[in-house]
């Protein structure tokens, strides 16, 4: 994987130089990579910056509040991009109608260009200061899972993962419990040199309904893998091969640990990020770029 890219300073709209735009993006992640660019896969970012490079004429790249991984699925991805002033007239000259919102017929365009597993949902002009990434407040997630006998229905198979056996979702609900707050989560991080894992869990709860079991997973970060390390080692309690507090006593790790094995990407799906009001996007950002320590 490459190092994460840093993204260039917020552009004022007042300069006249570039717009910052914000996009809102839905994906299947089945058939992409991940969200970063790589050389000779398809990613989320790769098809996007490419469909984006054709409509404005000019090449441009998107920075995104989460880098999902391979497999794993967003309904509520949210990313910007700097895009020239002179070039955004190239992106609804000929499409506009009479009376339409400025961005609403960029999107009507970009949904003509792009494959039918990627959608930008929305695009808006960002407010001075908007980072997609840095000035977000925390990430939302949701891990689906299936325990009927028959797997998942086919309708539903690129979105949850089946699970053969039964869970014990009090069980995992309490060994959630036990790892809320502010905690170093090297334990459930794929190492990256030089980052942090100190992240502050904010939500880690299950519910049921009928066979579909349900993750629900907020933080203000996340690093390489941490969901789907958070479910699958939950996933143990509830399968009682470990008990509720052995979940608590991974958090005295210092390098990931090899007593669990994380949940299948299938399942995951980036479902929100949540901003502050825009007079506190910069002072977020400022926050967000700090190194991290306990």
């Amino acid at each position: 994987m490459r190092p994460p890219r840093r993204p260039r300073p917020p552009t004022s709209p007042e300069s006249g130089a570039e717009v910052r735009l914000r996009l809102d993006i839905a994906y299947d992640g089945t058939d992409f990579a991940g969200w970063a660019v790589q050389n000779g896969q398809r990613t989320v970012a790769g098809v996007l910056d490419e469909t984006l490079a054709t409509v404005f004429r000019t090449p441009v790249r998107l920075f995104a509040a989460g880098r999902t991984d391979t497999g794993v699925h967003a309904t509520g991805q949210v990313a910007h991009v700097d895009v020239p002033t002179g070039a955004l007239r190239h992106a609804y000259s000929r499409t506009r109608r009479d009376g339409e919102p400025e961005f609403l017929a960029l999107t009507r365009r970009l949904a003509r260009f792009l494959p039918v597993d990627v959608r930008v949902l929305r695009v808006q002009r960002a407010a001075p200061d908007f980072d997609a990434r840095f000035s977000a407040l925390r990430r939302h997630y949701a891990y689906r899972l299936s325990t009927a006998p028959y797997g998942v229905t086919p309708q539903l198979a690129r979105y949850v993962t089946a699970w053969p056996r039964p869970l014990d979702v009090d069980a995992m609900t309490e060994a959630s419990r036990n790892l809320l707050g502010l905690n170093d989560f090297a334990a459930f991080c794929r190492h990256r040199e030089g980052a942090t894992t100190i992240r502050d869990l904010q939500r880690l709860d299950w519910e049921r309904e009928g066979d579909l079991v349900t993750a629900h997973v907020s933080a203000d970060a996340f690093c390489w893998s941490m969901v789907r390390s958070l479910v699958g080692a939950v996933l143990a309690v509830g399968e009682h091969r470990r008990s509720a507090t052995w979940c608590a006593d991974l958090l005295h790790a210092t390098r990931r640990s090899s007593d669990f094995t994380a949940a299948p990407a299938r399942g995951l799906t980036l479902v929100g990020v949540d901003y502050p009001p825009d007079d506190q996007l910069g002072a977020r950002s400022v926050i967000t770029r700090d190194l991290r320590t306990r």
